[in-house]
């Protein structure tokens, strides 16, 4: 569709293309190379992928899998189903858990956000049992919530039998999966997300530290999670933000703690090196115009269905080009739900995204003579 030059559009074709006009180019090199079993490395916005081994290979997660546990906890406090200060009841079974443990009582009330605090920062075993007991009843049946959750994350390599993530053959999840899940909690809970920065936890007069040694290396880390059994290796999913670009990187079955903090680390400083992340519109920003027939009104706005990101490489902003297509004819009524066209942004010949559009508004049936002009028009179109 060709786009009139005095459209919104337009407009928004001419700024993409001028920022950091006349930037020098710079080539990509190829990714660290990373010894682990598998790896990823992502936008969080735009969700492109800068670079990845195996991402989709079935792997044990070991303690990473406390990332869906605390997912479930915020999804409840979300909906008000408990609070912070619901106090869950530690059994037997919490109590006597393996690996690591925030040091709970059997039989004691602990609240939910100290339990919140042993899971994520001192990755208790015992904390993520008490949890899922208090919410689910049992550990089976919460992880029944989780793997319903990740159902609906579209995480289709995973499937979880408990919630600590201590072995076993039907517990499994992926490194793409577990970037996705990443970016769900830093997206849909962002009042909670801090929680993954906190360096240390003290609890029942013992002070642990976070696992993640990133959060003492660099301000812009924030997140995520760590994991470690002997067969799941060296496991690491990290979060970090340089000015409005987020990152996301996850090591999965590194040789050592050492391993999967230094390979992330150099992951991430690839991606912010040779990598930049813009935001182009916000959902139910006018991108445009479009002509509808037999309503109410000739011309409506219409705009992107959530918020549009690019992740380019460095200097390469005169290559960037858009597109607008519109379904044609529109025909009214339309609601501000009809999907009514498509943006495509792209990169020279690599499209980087394709966007549906809506209208911001509601189009009605226009009036009688309106109505029967246009069908007139429409023979001649």
């Amino acid at each position: 569709m060709k786009l009139a030059k005095d459209s919104a559009f337009f407009g928004f074709v001419l700024t993409v293309l001028s920022m950091l006009a006349g930037a020098a180019e710079l080539p990509v090199p190829a990714p660290p190379t990373i010894e682990a079993g598998a790896w990823l490395l992502v936008d969080a916005d735009s969700g492109r992928v800068l670079a990845s081994h195996n991402e989709h290979e079935h792997l044990e997660p070991a303690s990473i899998t406390k990332l869906m546990n605390s997912y479930v906890v915020f999804s409840e406090l979300a909906v008000e189903n408990i609070s912070m200060d619901d106090e869950a009841r530690v059994s037997e079974n919490a109590y006597r858990s393996e690996g690591s443990r925030m040091f709970i009582e059997i039989n004691s009330n602990v609240s939910v956000e100290d339990l919140l605090r042993g899971l994520i920062v001192q990755s208790g075993n015992d904390a993520s049992i008490a949890l899922a007991e208090f919410i689910a009843g049992t550990e089976g049946t919460f992880a029944e919530l989780m793997n319903q959750h990740a159902a609906e994350l579209g995480m289709t390599g995973t499937h979880y039998v408990n919630s600590t993530g201590l072995p076993d053959p039907d517990h499994y999840t992926t490194a793409q999966d577990i970037a996705t899940l990443a970016a769900a909690t830093i997206r849909n809970f962002p009042d909670y997300y801090p929680m993954y920065a906190e360096k240390e936890f003290t609890y029942n007069g013992i002070k642990q530290h976070n696992r993640n040694s990133l959060l003492w290396r660099d301000e812009a880390y924030d997140g995520l999670k760590t994991g470690h059994t002997t067969t799941a290796g060296y496991c690491l999913v990290s979060s970090a933000q340089r000015g409005d670009m987020r990152l996301i990187a996850v090591v999965l079955n590194a040789a050592s703690e050492k391993a999967r903090t230094n390979q992330s680390e150099a992951l991430m400083n690839y991606g912010f090196r040779f990598f930049e992340t813009h935001k182009l519109y916000s959902a139910g920003q006018e991108i445009g115009q479009a002509r509808i027939w037999k309503g109410a009104v000739e011309q409506a706005a219409v705009a992107p269905t959530s918020d549009l990101y690019i992740t380019i490489p460095r200097g390469r902003y005169d290559q960037l080009s858009a597109q607008m297509d519109l379904d044609d004819p529109l025909i009214a009524p339309l609601s501000q739900t009809d999907i009514v066209g498509t943006v495509t942004v792209s990169l020279g010949e690599e499209m980087l995204m394709k966007a549906p559009l809506q209208p911001t508004a509601a189009v009605e049936l226009g009036g009688l003579l309106d109505r029967t002009i246009d069908t007139v028009k429409l023979w001649f179109e």
